[in-house]
């Protein structure tokens, strides 16, 4: 899409972006960047002028042909900050609501789709009132789906709850990212939703493109502000490889080796062979020039220097390369004159804390 929303003398979004067709792609930045003005954009309640919008072949907006599709033409469901259910009708009826936007020839999700997909079947005859807001989202989820969206469109949809509800509510989007054949837009300024959920990250500031890209290469680029700060921490994809119930311990192996990760009290069951996705924080990962033998840190792997950078008036941070995955190490900047780290040099990794995320 490209587009140019002028809010006033002092804002202007002025975007250029082409976006997976699948997938959770997340708008990330400070408040007031522009990730919120984005998305009216693309839902057509703010016209870009001038403006491009164009969703998997499918010409929402083009001014340059005189084309422009009012919001309730385009075939896009949105989640707001509050679920905004209807409150006199039960949650069947809330979701009848939704399902009856579309013609039944057209309809891509099928409501029991929707409802498994949410996990909301015991919710059905329930009125929002009765309703946590981990299970009033849920529901407002379920409802977007029955009108068989070609897009979703999520504004900071966990915004309003607490962590408790929040931690209910993450499950069911990563099941959405890997069940649903469908682009989800996801507005956040939470570095940990980012990481958890999103495919994809556009980074945003004042209202303007920094950055696009997958998200494990974008949190690991020195150059911005992902990697800046305490939260500062990469990713990685990894498969199952074992199991060591007598330790709780997975063994994970990704293309820099093998990750022995603590199994999260109260977590599924997992099974050789899945596929998981890893955080590995820079504040717990230090560097060692041989590799330790009487430690008690687990995971030990060897790497290269491929970046150094001062990070605040006590600390650098590396960038290393650790069998084609890049991780990130905050330790002090005494140590790495001590050690006299360069680029280009071999080191050993030491990792004590891996979170698996999904």
């Amino acid at each position: 899409m490209r587009a140019k929303v002028e809010r006033g003398s002092a804002f202007t979004l002025d975007v250029d972006l082409q976006l997976p067709g699948r997938g959770i792609t997340a708008l990330f930045g400070p408040s007031g960047c522009g990730k919120t003005t984005l998305l009216r954009a693309v839902a057509g309640l703010v016209r870009p002028a001038p403006g491009r919008v164009v969703v998997n072949g499918e010409v929402w907006q083009d001014d340059a042909t005189g084309v422009w599709r009012p919001t309730h033409r385009r075939p896009l469901g949105v989640v707001f900050q509050e679920a905004s259910l209807f409150d006199h009708l039960n949650v069947q009826r809330n979701l009848d609501f939704g399902r009856r936007r579309v013609p039944a020839g057209e309809r891509r999700v099928s409501l029991e789709q929707a409802i498994d997909l949410l996990g909301i079947a015991p919710l059905l005859p329930r009125n929002p009132g009765s309703l946590s807001g981990g299970e009033r989202q849920r529901v407002a989820i379920a409802r977007a789906l029955a009108t068989s969206p070609r897009l979703l469109l999520m504004d900071e949809p966990l915004a309003a709850l607490d962590s408790a509800r929040k931690a209910e509510l993450l499950p069911y989007f990563e099941r959405l990212q890997r069940e649903l054949d469908m682009p989800v837009l996801y507005v956040t300024h939470s570095l940990d939703e980012v990481a958890r959920l999103a495919s994809e990250v556009v980074l945003m500031q004042a209202g303007r493109t920094v950055a696009q890209g997958p998200t494990a290469q974008l949190m690991t680029r020195m150059d911005l502000s992902l990697s800046q700060g305490d939260s500062a921490s990469a990713l990685i994809e990894g498969t199952l490889e074992s199991v060591d119930a007598a330790y709780g311990l997975l063994q994970v192996r990704f293309a820099g080796g093998v990750l022995q990760c603590v199994q999260a009290a109260g977590a599924p069951p997992r099974t050789p062979g899945q596929r998981l996705r890893l955080r590995v924080q820079a504040r717990d990962v230090s560097v060692a020039m041989k590799a330790a033998t009487d430690t008690s840190i687990l995971n030990v792997l060897p790497g290269t220097v491929q970046a150094i950078a001062q990070d605040g008036p006590a600390q650098s941070l590396l960038s290393l390369d650790v069998g084609g995955c890049t991780l990130l190490a905050r330790i002090t900047r005494k140590s790495a004159d001590a050690l006299r780290l360069a680029a280009g040099q071999a080191v050993f990794a030491q990792i004590k804390g891996v979170a698996v995320l999904d």
